[in-house]
């Protein structure tokens, strides 16, 4: 999730070295529902009626979780004074999935792909539920799309990141230097 301070009169709007204000997990599985973490993996093998079960209860719970999470998100940051503009989401580089369950379930290769896609998807729906856009850049073109956006040299901006970790402290972790690259995608598109 992206936010900026709102602007002051004549701030840019997008500001020229961002900062973290919030950092944080959202736990998008429950752990109430067996097989949450990962349903497709736990859908496998299972008679068809049993295994949409499975995956149906599972999405349905991740989407609760994710809306609930976005908007405990959303309060804080507009209680610390912070417009939220827009999500980043990074996207896998697989291929497509197959239209159907039994085909996912037919592929274990599908199956991890079609857990990663759930979690996307039950993102996506929170904020277009809070009418946030939603910017999707693939994983291993944020750092160029995060470039071409703001105009900065990726080594730059790669040394930017690396900085925030620092003030930030541990863990930083390559999701979250990724994730902040897609931040600043959304920010410069605002």
């Amino acid at each position: 999730m992206n936010s900026r301070s709102l602007p002051s009169r004549g701030e840019p709007t997008v500001p020229p070295d961002p900062q973290v204000v919030l950092r944080r997990r959202i736990e998008l599985a429950d752990p109430a529902i067996e097989g949450s973490k990962q349903p497709y993996h736990e859908a496998e093998g299972k008679k068809p009626k049993e295994a949409e079960r499975i995956v149906g209860r599972c999405i349905d719970s991740s989407r609760r979780l994710a809306r609930e999470a976005l908007w405990t998100v959303l309060v804080e940051l507009r209680q610390r004074q912070h417009d939220v503009v827009g999500c980043g989401l990074l996207l896998a580089s697989g291929r497509p999935l197959p239209g159907n369950l039994h085909a996912i379930l037919a592929s274990h290769a599908f199956i991890h792909a079609a857990e990663g896609e759930m979690f996307r998807d039950v993102l996506v729906r929170a904020s277009e539920h809070f009418s946030l856009p939603v910017t999707g850049v693939r994983e291993r073109d944020v750092l160029a799309r995060a470039a071409d956006a703001t105009g900065r040299p990726a080594s730059e901006l790669q040394s930017r990141v690396a900085e925030m970790g620092r003030a930030l402290g541990p863990p930083w972790r390559q999701d979250e230097k990724l994730a902040a690259l897609a931040a600043w995608v959304v920010l410069a598109q605002a």
